[in-house]
Order: structure tokens, then sequence, then C-alpha cells
């Protein structure tokens, strides 16, 4: 029996949605299938979905079929909610791609496609909409191979009944050597190339496309029992239990229930699971195990390798963490650029509701809640306004208060672009600690890094690892603009201690000190978010198009023409190109298209005016002190920055 984990993923309105119930309906796991237009789609079960009509959540399904056990995840196709697709993916076993035969490949489903080949998820696709006036597979077809792959192969005809068809096996010989050998000899074995075509697609070197009408309920059966046949589990139950977290949500008492994909040996109720986040040890008892099929829950008292359920009992880990075996911690793509404050009123205590979104926080880490001490504030990180709206509906769904957002503003970040050394001395009564740190620049996406070539005998391990644990606890202002440092390796040079006077909190302060001592010697440098963009518009507004790019401070590749049709590829600030969608919908009147996607930081356009904006005054942030404390006399005196290095102990 197979248990593999199987992710939908489309572009907005391809009918995703629709095409997942017709699979739990031919799989027994609904009686009667719902309609997104009909509000009762089973998959979105969440008030806010069946209002607006789409996706917001990854929720799982169980289907069985044929003796195969398939956990069904229909993800978020609005590009708001990719860093909900992206977790999703990374505990896909296989992915099917719907896309719209009338409207083709898209923006969004470009963003798919980029994001299952940097995990390697094997894909099938589904050229949906077949019934629709002006749909065309072939078409679509082409447009898939055109856009994201050659290795696209239809299987609606030439892989029926398990049938690997004449063409099909000319498509697999060209790809491989020994099948063209097999293919020239006149191999007529079945179950020969029936296996090899599994292989291949589970290996990603082909991508079988069917086609067919989720709302007609045509071509859905046939489908099924491709996946049936084409599908293989590769997971060793005999090894010790691992698994990897890729969600996480709170109960209606509020209890937090993590999600979890076994990818090795079983896990029992009452089990110790361990697990690493930020540097500490954790050893938890599972309390409970449910399965997930919707909102319906099942009680169960054992899973296996394959095997996608929730557990109660873990408190510390985190999305993307791995358990058991698989002890990496996985990192993400998409990452949100803007940036508001919570708003909310005066009869709700801040920590009430500061309390609730670090729960949101836990649920989504790409928010980023943080509570902004000096503004008695709270700020948050999203990817666009509709993740605003959506969060102001959960918000009064499951904590019954109500609250807005302030206008929501680019996320800039700073770094430096000089190698510098930073000190750090903190030295008030019975209290002593020293640091010395390298800041050098880093790799444009690298964030901070950490390294130490302090001697143990200068320093002992266990204060070294609490010096990076306390770089690694928050985000560090920048001096520019009190924006998030970043691109940055950090180094310990050299650290001291007292054998009676220091204590664990010593070596933060000195560590901070040291950090902001080094920024005011660097050569700062902001960063902004930037989209890498593709653009697809008629000849004749091509040249529109170019004119608004270059307004927009962006670059791009020479314009590819093919008929009356260009395709412009290049990279824009976000700042300049956030809004352009709606733009290029209203001199196109709807026929152009555009692909943005998140590409990373970089120098920052229009430097001297954001941070005249900012206003941001190094000086009175409460969090960030530069100067170093000594002790003389019995009491702790403040030495500026300027003057601190030349009264360094270890120097």
């Amino acid at each position: 029996m197979k248990r593999l984990t199987i992710g939908l993923l489309a572009h907005v309105d391809a009918g995703k949605t629709t095409f997942a119930e017709q699979l739990l309906y031919h799989t027994n796991s609904i009686r009667s299938r719902g309609r997104v237009d009909h509000k009762d789609a089973f998959l979105d079960s969440h008030d806010i979905e069946r209002e607006r009509g789409i996706t917001v959540f990854a929720d799982q399904a169980v289907m069985d079929y044929k003796g195969d056990v398939f956990y069904l995840i229909d993800t978020p196709g609005h590009v708001d909610f990719s860093a909900e697709m992206e977790r999703a993916i990374q505990v896909l076993d296989y992915a099917i791609v719907i896309v719209s035969a009338v409207e083709g490949v898209q923006g969004h489903t470009e963003t798919v496609w980029q994001l299952l080949r940097k995990h390697r998820v094997p894909t099938f696709f589904f050229i949906n909409k077949t019934d629709r006036i002006g749909a065309d597979a072939v078409r679509t077809e082409a447009d898939i191979r055109r856009h994201l792959t050659g290795d696209v192969c239809s299987i609606t005809e030439s892989f029926v009944d398990g049938i690997v068809s004449e063409a099909l096996r000319e498509v697999m010989a060209e790809r491989d050597e020994s099948l063209l050998e097999a293919f020239l000899e006149g191999k007529d074995d079945q179950s020969f190339w029936r296996h090899a075509f599994m292989e291949m697609v589970r290996e990603s070197r082909l991508f079988p496309c069917a086609c067919g009408s989720a709302l007609q309920d045509t071509g859905i059966i046939q489908f099924l029992d491709q996946l049936h046949l084409l599908t293989t589990m590769t997971y060793d139950e005999t090894a010790p239990f691992g698994g990897r977290i890729y969600k996480i949500r709170h109960d209606a008492n509020g209890v937090r229930l993590t999600f979890i994909k076994a990818l090795s040996g079983c896990l029992k109720v009452r089990e110790q699971l361990g697990y690493e986040n930020g540097g500490i040890r954790y050893e938890e008892k599972i309390t409970r195990i449910l399965l997930f099929n919707g909102f319906r829950t099942q009680p169960v008292e054992q899973v296996s390798a394959g095997d996608l359920f929730a557990v109660a009992g873990l408190s510390s880990a985190e999305v993307g963490q791995g358990l058991g075996l698989y002890a990496d911690k996985l990192s993400y793509e998409s990452e949100p650029t803007l940036q508001a404050k919570v708003q909310f009123d005066d009869s709700l205590h801040v920590q009430q509701v500061l309390g609730k979104f670090r729960m949101l926080n836990a649920e989504d880490p790409t928010l980023n809640v943080f509570w902004e001490e000096s503004l008695q504030e709270i700020h948050i990180r999203v990817m666009g306004l509709i993740q605003l709206e959506v969060l102001v509906h959960v918000v009064k769904e499951r904590f019954g208060f109500d609250i807005s957002f302030s206008k929501p503003e680019i996320l800039y970040k700073e770094t430096i672009q000089s190698a510098v050394t930073g000190y750090g001395h903190f030295e008030p009564l019975r209290h002593y600690a020293e640091v010395h740190l390298l800041l050098e620049p880093g790799e444009r996406g690298s964030g901070i890094q950490f390294a130490s070539v302090c001697h143990p005998d200068d320093l002992g391990y266990n204060y070294q690892n609490l010096i990076r644990a306390h770089l690694y606890e928050r985000e560090h202002h920048g001096l520019l603009s009190g924006k998030p440092v970043t691109d940055m390796k950090i180094t310990l040079l050299r650290g001291g201690a007292h054998n009676e006077h220091t204590h664990g909190g010593d070596f933060r302060e000195a560590a901070f000190r040291a950090l902001r001592q080094g920024l005011e010697k660097a050569n700062n440098l902001l960063l902004e978010p930037y989209y890498d963009f593709k653009i697809k518009v008629g000849i004749n507004e091509m040249g529109r198009v170019m004119s608004d790019i270059r307004r927009a401070t962006g670059t791009f590749e020479p314009p590819q023409t093919k008929d009356n049709h260009a395709v412009i590829t290049g990279r824009v600030p976000v700042s300049t190109f956030m809004n352009y969608s709606s733009e290029l919908a209203s001199f196109t009147h709807g026929r152009g298209s555009i692909r943005c996607m998140f590409s990373g930081y970089d120098r920052c356009h229009n430097a001297d005016e954001v941070i005249e904006r900012i206003g941001y005054l190094k000086e009175s942030d409460p969090l960030y002190t530069s100067s170093s404390i000594f002790c003389a006399k019995g009491a702790g005196y403040s030495v500026p920055w300027d003057e601190a290095e030349a009264k360094m102990h270890l120097l």
C-alpha cells in the first residue's frame, strides 16, 4: 500500500478546488460535490474562503483509491498566500498543476512551477475547463511546453488503462539511451514500459499532462487511474522515526497542533520526540496524534512513513523543522515585502492582542510579528493587501475582537559595504563581558551568518554559543533607517568573562554593543526589495511597457516577439511596480499579463529620499546603543562608541 502526499497547485481561478471536489467524490471521501460559487466546497471550509471564493489555507483531505492512500493538499492560488503554498510544497511526494484551457499558463503558474522545480517535486499537469468557450487544450499544452517545460507529455490518449502507446514510448526513448535501444529493438513488454515511465515521472524527467473538465466531471476518473499507476513510494518504515513540520495551527481551545509529514519509521502516542531549535535540544512527549480530513479529525495511536498527520505535545518546534532523523530546518523563498501596524481599540490590552498575533506568527512565520517598544506598536509583515483583509477576518473569527491595519509600507533592509571590527564592553558593578566582532559584507540573500575564531582557552564554548544565540535571537536595527540588518557575516574574534561576575545577560549586552559599534564605523547601505517580472503584451503596447519600466527605474532584457505578441522580462523595485498590474490591465483591456516574483534585496534606488522620510534617530533607539559600559570606583559609566575601543581590556 502506498501512502503519498499529493499537492494541488494553480493560478487563482484555474478550477483547482473544483478538481479537488471531484477527486474526493470519486474516492468516496465525500458524498456530494461542492462548488466554489455555491460556497460549499469541502476543502474551502473557512468562512473567509467561502466568502471570497479563493483558497487561503493549505488544508488536507484523505483519499483511498485501489488500495493506495493519498493525502491531498489544496494549496492557495493567490500570490498573497505564496508562503502557505511553499510550506506545503516541501512535504509533497507529487504535485498536480491545474492550468485553464482558456487562459493558459498565467503569471502565478510560472511561480508555482519554479518552486516545484526548486524542491524537485515530480509533477503532473491537468488542463482544465476544456468545456468552456475559447478552450484549447492543444494550445495550452504548447503554452506549457513554451513557458514551463519541454518535457511535458500528453497522457490523455497515450496512457490509457496502463498501456504505454507507441508515441509515448518514442518520447521516452528520446530522453534515455537504454530506452532508445529497447524502442529500436521493438520491445513490447508493457510492464517494462510502464515501470520505465513511472521512474521517469518520479525523477522529474517527464511531466505527464491530462485534460478534461472538473466542473463537468470529464477526464477525472481516467486521471485518478493514471495517478495510481504512475506514482510510487520510497519511504523506509523500518528506520527510526523522522519527519518534517509543514504547518502549525491552534484548535478552538488554543491547543497547539503541529502538522508533520512522516519521512521514515513509525511514531506512537506517548513517545518522546527529539528536535533542535535555536541551538536548544528538546525532547517532548506526543500526547495525541490526529488524522485530518478537511475539518474532520480522527485520533490514532500510530502513524508510519508517508503519513500526514497532526500531533499535540510539541511546544517549540517551528514550520520547516526536521524531527528525529531529520535535524535540519528548511528555508523558504517566499518573503513578505510589506510592513503594517496593527490597529485596535483602546479597550483591548496590548499584551492580549500581541499574544494572539504571536499565535498567528507560529502558524505563519513570515508574519514576523514584533513589538516596537519605542512606539508601543505591533507590526507585521505581509505579501499583499488581500492578506491583510484576510487577517482582519481571521482575528475576528478566532479571537472575537476587531482590528485594522495602517497603510502597508515597503520593508527596507540595511547592510554594510566594508569590513569592520566592532567592540562591546559591559561592566556595571558585579557584571562583566567583552566581545569583539568582525563584521563583513555577505552575499545578497545570505542573511546573517555567524562564525567563531575565538579559542576556547580564551572564552569557553558555552559563552561562545551564548553570544551566537543572542545575535540570532532578533533582527538588529541598522543606523540609516532602523530597518533590519542583513547580508552580513559576523565572526567572533575574542571574548572575555569573569569567573564570579559574568552572567548570561552580560554577553547579550556586550554583543549588541559590539555589533552596533561596528555599524557606526562601517559604510552602510540601504536595501529595498526587487521583483523579477515577465510581461506579455501585444506588439503595439510593447513601447508603452518599456517606457513604464524605465520610469519605475527597472531594467529589462531585449523583448522577445512572436506573431503579434511581445514578452519582456527584467527586474524592478517593488516600491515602484507593486501596483502596475492594474495599470497594465487597464491599457491592454485585460489582454496583457504580468508575473512578478520576489527576487531578493538590492541597493535602494532612492535611498536618500527614503532615509529622510523615515527619519530614524539612532541615538534615540531604546533597544540599541553603540556605547560601552566600564567600571571605575565601584560604579559603571558609559563611554561613547568612538572612544570605547581604546579602553577595551582584551586589546
